[in-house]
């Protein structure tokens, strides 16, 4: 990507997160470009945060209040993927992060014909169509725990839950302020700061070496949480329809297998990203979920908005994630369903969840009972 083209990226980027009314981050005003990069392009201006305050913009900044740089932005890359230790930028939910290593997912959008198939699926009960998978690049993440509380669109800022105990089935613990980020989403930056990103972990798994591009390289203790963990980490699938230009991402986690009144209960996490492609304000209203098990079982499940929310999709807030679990008495299952979108006039539209397949892990017998390092 040339640097023109970056700079017009991130300042598309920059301006969904200053309208969504984001921690804003922009480039410096009236200082220009730094000296041209290796390879001879221009590099990008520096990264600026201002004050942890909503609804922002370089027009209203409150008196008195200045500027804070924390960084140079990067250009975004085209091919390839981002190393360990990668500052970014979230381009849809404004967040600072730091990668810690890349998961290659199989993608199965439904928009997309693809004539190269690695995998492809076909799930019972929401039509005969094929879909192709195809690998795409995401990233395990550590999200700064000074801009969680800005992440409006959001129902929690962790996407990482495991099973809690063997003694409690249904007992589950989370780890706040990690994530799964889809290589396009990232906006990358660097920082001369030897801890740029305020997380508990981040000390913990990462440490700085001024040696090394990016400057941050994991410790031991990551890669044997990863190694010890990898089963209830990695991703795997991930699934993406559009209905009336509201698309849905579906990404599903195993989480393990735990014994209740003696029989076997599977669980699964699964997180949704639904966002609006078009101009119109919409508002989720109701849920319909239909659960299959490979026990026979099909379940049906409806209600109002998700996770106690039902939110408004516009222009300026385009997107919405949120994570949820269930749990089967079979080793695998699928779920398929629709969403119900309220239009300004009142009307209604149905937008579908692409259908997802529930599987186990067969080879792992037992699933974490607290965080392994």
């Amino acid at each position: 990507m040339s640097a023109c083209a970056a700079r017009r990226y991130v300042a598309a980027a920059l301006g969904r997160c200053r309208a969504r009314g984001l921690p804003l981050w922009e480039p410096a005003p009236a200082r220009g470009l730094r000296p041209p990069a290796a390879g001879g392009a221009a590099a990008l201006p520096p990264l600026l945060l201002l004050p942890p305050r909503r609804h922002l913009s370089s027009r209203n900044r409150p008196e008195g209040k200045v500027l804070e740089t924390v960084g140079v932005f990067e250009a975004p890359k085209q091919h390839g993927k981002y190393e360990t230790g990668q500052l970014f930028l979230h381009s849809v939910f404004g967040y600072r992060g730091i990668v810690l290593f890349p998961w290659q997912a199989r993608l199965y959008d439904r928009d997309v014909a693809s004539p190269v198939t690695e995998k492809s699926e076909n799930v019972a009960g929401h039509g005969s169509k094929e879909v192709k998978g195809k690998t795409h690049t995401y990233y395990q993440v550590l999200i700064d725990a000074r801009d969680c509380p800005h992440i409006s669109q959001r129902s929690q800022t962790e996407a990482v839950t495991f099973l809690a105990n063997h003694d409690d089935s249904r007992a589950l613990y989370a780890i706040p302020g990690l994530d799964y980020v889809s290589h396009e989403d990232i906006l990358p930056y660097s920082s001369t700061d030897q801890v740029p990103i305020q997380h508990e972990l981040f000390e913990r798994f990462l440490m700085y070496d001024q040696t090394k591009v990016p400057p941050f390289v994991a410790r031991d203790t990551l890669c044997a949480w990863q190694e010890k963990n990898h089963p209830w980490l990695e991703l795997s699938d991930v699934h993406r329809e559009t209905t009336e230009n509201i698309r849905v991402t579906v990404i599903p986690f195993y989480m393990g297998m735990r014994e209740a009144q003696n029989s076997h209960v599977y669980w699964w996490r699964y997180c949704i990203r639904l966002e609006n492609l078009d101009s119109e304000v919409v508002q989720l209203r109701e849920r319909h979920w239909r659960i299959f098990s490979l026990s026979g079982t099909l379940e049906t499940v409806r209600g109002r908005g998700v996770v106690g929310r039902e939110p408004v999709l516009s222009k300026e807030q385009p997107a919405f994630q949120y994570s949820s679990h269930v749990s089967l008495q079979a080793s695998s299952g699928h779920m398929w369903g629709t969403f119900r979108f309220e239009r300004p006039d009142g009307s209604h539209f149905d937008v579908r969840i692409p259908p997802f397949s529930l599987e186990s892990n067969k080879d792992e017998k037992t699933p974490p009972s607290g965080l392994h390092w």
